[in-house]
């Protein structure tokens, strides 16, 4: 098997693509917030994780109502939200997802990635 490697140079360092990277997921949340709802950061704070090194700690929580069908707000009580916890370590992120307690009519689920 023959492999291949190609590099393409880019105008910027690692550093300054993470920090890149970071602007535009705050950004996307800001842009996603409108009339109370979108996305509110509850928790974004350092963390050090002994295996992954230094990382961030982020709790949002994605208020949904507005997204949903016409037939699905009628059920859905207002306060319907999903958290997402975040640990980011550069170049990993781990992501944990789970829906609000106050939405009886939707089971709570956990989706773990990374």
């Amino acid at each position: 098997m023959l492999l291949k490697e190609y590099r393409i140079c880019m105008p910027l360092t690692v550093e300054e693509y993470r920090i890149g990277q970071l602007y535009m997921i705050s950004k996307h949340s800001h842009e996603q917030s409108e009339r109370g709802e979108g996305v509110e950061v509850v928790q974004n704070e350092p963390f050090e994780d002994p295996t992954h090194g230094q990382g961030q700690f982020t709790e949002k929580r994605v208020y949904l109502n507005s997204k949903l069908p016409t037939w699905a707000r009628a059920v859905v009580p207002k306060i319907f939200y999903v958290t997402e916890k975040a640990w980011n370590y550069y170049p990993y992120t781990i992501t944990a997802w789970e829906v609000s307690h106050f939405c009886p009519v939707v089971l709570g689920f956990r989706l773990l990635s990374s």
